[in-house]
């Protein structure tokens, strides 16, 4: 009956690292979620700011591996509008 009782506990102690493992899994991911939002977030002013310095559409493409739409669009919320 013991050796029940032993396994019981262990079984217990398992479950609850499970979801203690899961609880600091999704923490994990949404500061990475957080952290991916202010990185894009810090390209789009970088951008808007080498716009605004000279450089080509066609380099900020080329350099970021954005689309020239997301390109686009992003100069245009930074308040740069095509020529």
């Amino acid at each position: 009956m013991a050796n029940l009782e032993t396994a019981v506990e262990a079984y217990r102690r398992a479950e609850d690292a499970v979801a203690r493992a899961q609880v600091d899994a999704q923490a994990l991911v949404e500061a990475a979620r957080q952290q991916r939002t202010q990185a894009r977030e810090r390209l789009a002013e970088a951008i808007v700011a080498a716009a605004r310095g000279g450089a080509r559409q066609v380099d900020l493409v080329k350099i970021t591996g954005y689309t020239r739409e997301t390109i686009r669009r992003i100069l245009r919320a930074g308040g740069i509008e095509a020529d």
